[in-house]
């Protein structure tokens, strides 16, 4: 993102404070995240301070203060993944692609986001990668799974 395109996002509101959540997402939704230059930015439109935006984009899971990767997975910890290894998918996950949930690795392939449910309980345990679901997941599966999307 450059600060000559920011401006342009910023046209639509009226630079109060009500609007900085709405403002985050037009922004995530523009770039895919926060960059420290869109809350520089943002923080004298709206008049509060770069400390108050982190605070209150921090305390909302769907913002994100990375870049994604090209690839998106995401582990279902929901009741039914978590009693079937989901948290031991999420685990494995990490290892194998060194990266903790909420980044992306170093190579920018791959971001990992742990979620609450993906909807598909009868499936358990679920990993979502992009918009492809596997369902009934093993580590063993996991990397000939990854291999797909190198």
């Amino acid at each position: 993102m450059s600060t000559h395109e920011l401006p342009e996002l910023l046209s639509g509101y009226a630079g109060e404070e009500g609007d900085l959540i709405p403002l985050l997402q037009a922004v995530q939704r523009e770039y895919g995240f926060i960059s420290e230059e869109a809350v520089g930015t943002i923080a004298p439109f709206l008049k509060i301070s770069e400390n108050q935006i982190y605070g209150v984009a921090s305390f909302y899971s769907q913002f994100r203060f990375t870049p994604p990767g090209r690839h998106a997975i995401k582990v279902c910890l929901g009741t039914a993944c978590h009693v079937r290894g989901g948290q031991i998918l999420a685990e494995a996950v990490s290892r194998e692609l060194d990266v903790a949930p909420g980044e992306a690795t170093a190579d920018g392939r791959f971001d990992l986001q742990r979620v609450a449910c993906l909807g598909c309980c009868a499936l358990a345990p679920v990993i979502q990668i992009d918009d492809d679901i596997y369902s009934r997941m093993t580590v063993i599966r996991l990397k000939e799974i990854l291999a797909k999307y190198e």
